[in-house]
Parts: structure tokens; C-alpha cells; sequence
């Protein structure tokens, strides 16, 4: 189940502080942001003020809350720009795993998610060799989020 008390630029800020966790932000990732922005509604201003007060180690303020609904929405539309792009990565995988956990995504909302977007693949793609290709990718990048996001909740709560 969602968690109700995520705010929009804390969830933004620390999405960006788990990308640059390597250092790097990939080109994959910077669309991420773009899309990220976009879905939590930032203004065009805040993304930058965000990634400056990251680099500069300075706090920011959380902004208003998502509601389940935008969480969850927020969560799948990111999964399908990661996985329709086919261009996989782990920073990606990373990413879902992140957004995963803080919105609390538990395992019957995500196959929701997945179930949607199963839908989504076989309804825009007519080749079923693309479909089919996607719904693989789709099968491996929930297994490996499922994984890391599992990893993620175990060291959130302490466990080795």
C-alpha cells in the first residue's frame, strides 16, 4: 500500500541523490529526471534548485504530499519509460527499486503496475515479435527490481 505521507520534492530529491550515488548521471537517467519532474509536477525551475542544493549538501524544502494515486501513477509511468525505452540499465533498475520502496509499493500493486503495463505493450505494439520482446523485458527488469527492491528493504530495516 502507498504511503500518504510523501511529499513531491522530497521524493524528487531523493531519486536524484540514489542516481548520483556513482557519481554519474547517465543519459538514461537524466530522462528519467525530465519524465520524474514532469509526473511529480515540478516547476521548471525546481529540478536545477534541487540538484544544486544536492551538490552543495544544502536542505530543501519537501513541498505538498502526493496523494496514493499520484505515487502510484508516478511509479508506473516511470516503469514504462524505462522498460519501453528497452535501453535498461541498473541505475535504472535502481531508480524503480528507490521509487518502489518510498512509495511503499507493496507486491499486489506492483503486479497491478506490471499487469497494466502488460496491457499497455499489447495493445500499442501490433508486431508480435515487438510485443514479445517487450513483455521479456518487461518480465526481467520485474524480476530484477523485485530483487533490488527487496535488498533495499532489507537494509532500510536493518536486516543483512
Amino acid at each position: 500500500m502507498s504511503d500518504s505521507n510523501i511529499h513531491r520534492l522530497a521524493a524528487f530529491r531523493s531519486t536524484i541523490e540514489v542516481m548520483l550515488a556513482d557519481g554519474v548521471l547517465t543519459r538514461e537517467e537524466k530522462r528519467l529526471i525530465i519524465r520524474l519532474s514532469s509526473c511529480l509536477n515540478l516547476e521548471s525551475h525546481q529540478p536545477a534548485e534541487i540538484y544544486q542544493a544536492i551538490i552543495d549538501g544544502k536542505e530543501t524544502d519537501k513541498g505538498d504530499r502526493l496523494t496514493e494515486d499520484e505515487q502510484r501513477e508516478v511509479y508506473k509511468t516511470i516503469f514504462e519509460i524505462a522498460i519501453i525505452n528497452a535501453s535498461l540499465s541498473k541505475d535504472e533498475f535502481r531508480v524503480m527499486a528507490h521509487l518502489r520502496d518510498i512509495f511503499s509499493i507493496d507486491d499486489e500493486e506492483h503486479q497491478i503496475v506490471e499487469d497494466e503495463l502488460r496491457d499497455m505493450v499489447k495493445e500499442r505494439f501490433e508486431d508480435p515479435n515487438v510485443v514479445e520482446k517487450t513483455l521479456s523485458t518487461l518480465r526481467d527488469s520485474v524480476r530484477l527490481v523485485t530483487t533490488l527492491f527487496d535488498n533495499v528493504r532489507k537494509k532500510n530495516h536493518g536486516e543483512s
